[in-house]
């Protein structure tokens, strides 16, 4: 199966488990654009869960919208693992609303490429998964980040970021609920 037939079974199942335990989805995206909320709208059916996608994809935006800590992108760049936990945080949050209290907030930020943004290379990538307790087998939210090695063209490492997201949060969300 190709990397979008992959990212297209994933997401379905990923869709079909949150729609059963009452849970939504939203993202907050910066290498992918917006890739990571077609992932999920691909899907017919997905507004039963996907709330929706923030592309914060100039730093400015991401400490304005998200409320990511304007220090940390000054010193460190967006492309740092604590941006996508706070990015991840933050799109839970943004989307949390009554009768949605258990959003799972994603998030991506990297380098796409084609070089290096510093000396951040190319393909470095950082995705966030925000958790409500009800996916946590301590009963507690958590917060997992994983740091990503893409390769490939620009469009490969923005897939490949997608793709990584999907499988985290199959990986936390349906495989942990079986």
């Amino acid at each position: 199966m190709n990397m979008q037939g992959r990212c297209d079974a994933l997401a379905a199942v990923i869709l079909a488990r949150c729609k059963l335990l009452g849970a939504k989805i939203a993202a907050a995206e910066s290498l992918t654009g917006g890739l990571l909320a077609d992932a999920f709208v691909r899907v017919p059916g997905a507004s039963a869960v996907f709330l929706g996608s923030a592309v914060t994809y100039d730093i400015a935006a991401k400490a304005s919208m998200l409320g990511v800590d304007a220090e940390l992108l000054r010193l460190e760049g967006a492309v740092h693992p604590e941006v996508a936990r706070q990015m991840a945080q933050a799109t839970a949050d943004l989307y949390r609303q009554p009768g949605y209290d258990a959003v799972i907030g994603l998030s991506t930020t990297g380098v796409a490429g084609p070089g290096p943004d510093g000396d951040k290379p190319a393909g470095l990538v950082y995705i966030g998964l925000a958790l409500p307790a009800a996916f946590s087998a301590s009963g507690q939210p958590q917060i997992v980040v994983r740091e990503l090695h893409c390769r490939g063209s620009r469009e490969e490492v923005r897939r490949q970021s997608v793709l990584r997201v999907l499988e985290g949060l199959s990986e936390l969300t349906v495989n942990s609920q079986e």
